[in-house]
């Protein structure tokens, strides 16, 4: 349970720290129910971090009747991950980069806090949990779903926003998308070779 709460732990604060270092400032969004968050933040003022742990509520429901220990880790990495989006907010604005190299490296820092979760069985919520759900039933890896989903809800963004900036958020899923990917595939390997 320890070394649990300590991935938890950490994956939440990266993604807290991309998200708000690298992604709000610029607003922008990534996929997921992170990406629905900050979309409604943007467009009704929302808190991001609350509201993602509230968007996640129908997929816990979900992943309860499928498989409980889904349920477990995703109840506490969502929980965990929107309190810890909301803890960091101070850090807005501190960090100054362009644009380009802000998307690259909050994006970074996303996904290898979404990917060292997932590659234990950990989801952040959301769109990963329901990912990591869909990847058990039919043996697509779970960073492709995850970047499906994203690209879906940044087209949706940027229509719902009308800001051709968002593009950029493009960028951010497939980061993100391929370092999940990486990271789950790696485990695999590692688990094979061993």
């Amino acid at each position: 349970m320890l070394k649990k709460l300590f991935i938890i732990g950490f994956g939440s604060t990266l993604i807290g720290i991309g998200i708000n270092g690298f992604i709000v400032p610029f607003h922008l969004i990534n996929g997921g129910i992170f990406g629905i968050s900050l979309i409604l933040n943007y467009l009704f003022g929302f808190k991001p971090g609350i509201t993602f742990i509230l968007l996640n509520l129908p997929v816990y429901l979900m992943a309860f009747k499928s498989d409980r220990l889904y349920f477990i880790n995703g109840l506490l990495g969502a929980t965990i991950s929107g309190l810890t989006i909301e803890l960091l907010m101070p850090i807005r604005g501190t960090i100054h980069m362009p644009i380009v190299e802000s998307v690259i490296l909050g994006a970074g820092i996303i996904g290898i806090g979404i990917g060292v979760m997932l590659r234990n069985h950990i989801s952040p919520g959301g769109m990963d949990l329901l990912a990591l759900l869909v990847a058990k039933w039919s043996k697509v890896n779970v960073g492709i779903i995850i970047y499906v989903i994203d690209t879906i809800i940044i087209i949706a963004g940027i229509f719902l926003l009308r800001d051709a900036k968002l593009l950029y958020s493009l960028l951010i899923v497939s980061i993100v998308g391929l370092l999940a990917y990486v990271l789950t595939t790696f485990r695999k390997v590692y688990v094979f070779i061993k």
